[in-house]
């Protein structure tokens, strides 16, 4: 394969990847916007492996199937729930690549060079594997907050800002040394300080903040893979680098936007952390109902929006949810679904599920497109979430989420929220709608309250 194939079949690519985010952008085109992203890839690897600048090919090859192998493996028995940790140990595979490359551009010989093109050369391998050993910690830790084995509380070590501050200076100074003399020493050194960095970095965020930190690290992953490609004189690992880190980061700003945090907080790491509040403090007493007296509610509404949450997608319960919104659609009632951008542990999460579950695209809306129409609402069902309708967020100052935007279902006439008990959400914090006149509690499991209410329609 010439050399001029290659590159355009890394111009083709490259566009596939680009017509693939824009896919992704909207329910209608994700479907599509997959495919591109598959058939890029698909170019790219066969480009790549047996283009004029690689050898060993079947050495790739057969490495490639044993991952695939594995891959599909492990992929097919994710549930939906687990998607989020997933992508969290997929990072981790990104930032520890770099770190490999990076040393292994170290060792390889590349000839000899002017100092001018050594001196970049030596930048290129300290910030990659800088960047990829930040990444691969940071993925690590919020791997296991997702998954329960690490509190998802946060790490609250005296002087953390500044710890922080020290080892970007530290490493810094060690750049500059590397690159003078490019020895070994400064560079095994400063991994370890990356490593570190990047532990302390995200398990100073609390588990309420995972969303923008699985975002925020898919950011890092694709500036891991841009410091791959330069490291390895590859345009299209550049360009692709350069898509998902971009990207990545945009979808951080809108969430944190979405928060009301601040992006360079998020970057600093331990954002959202300083105000505690009671965990478990009950404000009153609770109001109890039960599957029929739902029913006979939603009979009776002109107007039903249902607010998902992370318990929707534990009891897999939007396929009879989506069965209800079909029945009461039929009935003319007009039903919809707020959805809260950090709703669930990962960005987009509800919205895919309700697309599997076939409801409606139409009928899915933002939070902003919502909001304002709470108060002519006769009935919200609030489905496993807990801190995005939380009205504290408003009302406590003093709150852990104080300030955050969130879905005002407590305007409407009537909610019911399905929990199994009155425990607190993942933020750790009470939330003051359980006690509102206007609230009603369904306990149980999410599905088997749904498939009661819909066998009492």
């Amino acid at each position: 394969m010439s050399a001029g194939f290659v590159q355009a079949a890394y111009i083709v690519a490259a566009l596939l990847f680009i017509m693939s985010l824009a896919g992704l952008s909207k329910h209608e085109t994700a479907k599509a916007g997959c495919w591109y992203g598959i058939v890029g890839m698909a170019i790219a690897l066969v480009a790549t492996i047996f283009g004029p600048e690689t050898q060993g090919h079947w050495w790739i090859v057969i490495a490639m199937v044993i991952g695939a192998v594995l891959g599909i493996q492990r992929a097919l028995k994710v549930e939906m729930t687990e998607m989020p940790e997933l992508v969290a140990i997929l990072h981790s595979f990104v930032g520890l690549a770099a770190v490999l490359v990076g040393f292994n551009s170290y060792f390889a010989p590349h000839g000899v060079m002017d100092s001018v093109m050594q001196n970049i050369h030596d930048v290129e391998v300290f910030l990659g594997i800088f960047i990829g050993a930040v990444t691969f910690t940071g993925s690590i830790v919020a791997f296991g907050k997702l998954r329960g084995i690490i509190n998802s509380k946060a790490l609250s070590l005296p002087h953390r800002h500044k710890l922080n501050l020290a080892a970007v200076v530290v490493s810094v100074l060690l750049m500059f040394t590397f690159v003078g003399d490019a020895s070994l020493f400064p560079l095994i050194l400063m991994t370890i300080i990356a490593l570190a960095f990047g532990w302390h970095l995200v398990a100073s965020i609390g588990g309420a903040d995972m969303p923008v930190v699985v975002s925020m690290l898919n950011s890092y992953s694709g500036w891991a893979a841009a410091a791959a490609g330069f490291m390895l004189n590859n345009d299209l690992l550049i360009v692709t680098g350069a898509l998902v880190g971009s990207s990545g980061a945009i979808l951080s700003y809108i969430m944190c936007k979405a928060m009301n945090r601040s992006f360079i907080s998020v970057i600093a790491g331990g954002f959202g952390n300083d105000v505690q509040a009671s965990s478990d403090e009950e404000q009153g007493e609770h109001r109890e109902t039960n599957a029929e007296e739902v029913a006979e509610l939603l009979k009776n509404a002109s107007s039903v929006i249902i607010t998902p949450g992370y318990g929707m997608a534990v009891a897999q319960a939007q396929y009879p949810v989506a069965e209800i919104t079909q029945k009461l659609r039929d009935k003319g009632i007009n039903v919809r679904f707020g959805i809260h951008p950090v709703a669930g542990r990962l960005p987009g999460h509800m919205n895919v599920l309700l697309a599997e579950a076939k409801v409606p695209y139409d009928v899915v809306l933002e939070m902003d497109e919502i909001n304002e129409d709470f108060p002519d609402t006769d009935v919200v069902l609030v489905i496993g979430a807990n801190d995005t309708v939380n009205p504290a967020a408003l009302d406590d100052p003093n709150s852990p989420i104080a300030g955050m935007p969130v879905l005002e279902v407590w305007k409407a006439q009537n909610v019911i929220v399905f929990k199994r008990s009155m425990a607190v959400g993942y933020a750790g914090v009470q939330n003051p709608l359980f006690f509102k006149d206007n609230t009603q509690m369904l306990f149980g499991d999410a599905k088997e309250r749904v498939d009661d209410i819909l066998k009492a329609l």
